[in-house]
């Protein structure tokens, strides 16, 4: 692996694609004192912004720019870094990134490259890398909230404090090892050895179960809207994506397949599916469409059971976790007592439904963000649980044993965080970065 002197300084610009008042180009790497003397005339104090001229390779000024310097190891990469805050021009940033670019040992970044030589120089765990990733792709308050948590390194801290108490943990069992010809050693040592493993064990297990929370919290709830045909369930789909996603028609049956709108409620991150009117027909496609919508409600977090208002009771058992409507409410009928009473057409009920399909997803969720929120980190724990509870369970006191289950829990702990057995995952995780991230 080369280390941070031998990497080629990297360029790009780390702020939005587009036309913009300001654009953020950062540059990382061993020859950034270099590229300030050569573009700006001076190194900045450290982490103070100055507004300076900067020029290109001819002297011609590019910009009036404000420049920053931060340096090694106190940056985001842990190598010397500079920004230039230039002006959000297309043509700005092209001739500022050419001009940079022509210098000997400077090339442009690839994709998640900075944070990538965050992790490297210790900056950042895996984890806290995945989360700045999904604090990039937030979209909702609850993702911002479990990636800021993520991102700032919760589930590291917990991860080292797993690890030590288990490394405690190998440690008596090796004194039992060592000292096993004093008869007044080994019950104690693996009793106490037991017991930390049992305290880990609970944390993990505690870890597990926020983590469909954490992938909920990440890719969304699964909201689904089913009943039978013409209840209303596209035009309720296009008003409270507040667009026209689905086709909305008197005749029924329009919809056969599942359409998906991604929303945020209360800032709950939502998917609203749209599914095929439930009824029996000769019709294959729709056939399909009623079996694959039955499928989802089954899946969901949540179901809006439809009907229209002047149509009879809906009884179709779905789910528990289902909220029954009653639809078109500006067409003369009665509503259930435990229908909510909604018309897509004049917006009658829709906070109501909105108040309760909130109320509904918080009683879902937790307090506190969940620690877990990916599938890899899902199986890295899972792993570690199957270990632990070998150890716990075992009707024996073989200390060896004992031991070489808990130091596969502690290798399942490393690769949780990256310590060990990551570079595939580096690989794939760091090509969905921005190129200036």
């Amino acid at each position: 692996m080369l280390t941070h002197e031998e990497y080629p300084t990297i360029v790009a610009v780390s702020s939005g694609n587009g036309r913009a008042g300001v654009a953020v180009v950062r540059v990382s790497g061993s020859r950034v004192r270099f590229v300030l003397e050569t573009f700006a005339g001076l190194v900045p104090t450290p982490r103070h912004a100055t507004l300076r001229h900067v020029r290109d390779g001819s002297g011609e000024i590019i910009d009036t720019a404000l420049v920053l310097f931060f340096p090694a190891p106190a940056s985001f990469t842990g190598e010397d870094v500079a920004e230039f805050h230039v002006h959000g021009s297309r043509a700005v940033l092209a001739a500022l990134l050419a001009a940079l670019t022509a210098l000997p040992g400077i090339r442009l970044a690839e994709a998640g490259e900075f944070t990538r030589r965050a992790f490297e120089a210790g900056k950042l765990d895996l984890a806290a890398v995945e989360g700045l990733a999904d604090l990039i792709d937030s979209e909702t308050e609850w993702q911002r909230r479990q990636a800021l948590r993520q991102m700032e390194g919760s589930l590291g801290r917990a991860s080292e404090a797993w690890r030590e108490r288990l490394i405690k943990a190998m440690a008596l069992l090796e004194a039992e090892i060592d000292f096993s010809d004093e008869g007044d050693v080994s019950g104690p040592l693996i009793g106490e050895a037991v017991g930390d493993v049992s305290d880990v064990l609970a944390g993990l297990n505690a870890a597990l179960g926020s983590f469909r929370m954490g992938e909920r919290v990440r890719d969304g709830f699964v909201v689904v809207l089913a009943g039978p045909p013409n209840a209303g369930k596209s035009s309720l789909l296009n008003a409270l994506a507040r667009r026209d996603v689905a086709i909305v028609s008197a005749q029924p049956g329009t919809t056969r397949d599942i359409i998906e709108v991604r929303l945020d409620l209360a800032g709950f991150p939502v998917v609203l599916v749209d599914t095929a009117g439930l009824r029996e027909s000769a019709d294959p496609i729709e056939a399909e469409g009623v079996r694959r919508a039955l499928a989802l409600a089954e899946k969901a977090d949540l179901v809006l059971r439809l009907r229209s208002i002047d149509s009879s009771p809906n009884r179709i058992g779905l789910s528990h976790r289902d909220l029954a409507l009653a639809t078109k409410a500006d067409l003369p009928g009665r509503s259930e007592p435990d229908e909510l009473v909604v018309s897509a057409r004049t917006g009658e009920g829709l906070d109501a439904l909105l108040k309760a399909i909130s109320e509904r997803l918080g009683g879902l969720s937790s307090p506190e963000p969940a620690l877990l929120t990916r599938e890899r980190q899902r199986i890295a724990v899972a792993d570690a649980v199957a270990a632990l509870k070998r150890v716990v369970s075992a009707r024996h006191d073989q200390a060896e044993l004992l031991a070489e289950d808990i130091r596969i829990a502690v290798r399942a702990l490393e690769r949780l965080v990256g310590r060990v057995d990551v570079e595939d995952v580096l690989d794939k995780l760091f090509s969905g970065f921005c190129i200036g991230k």
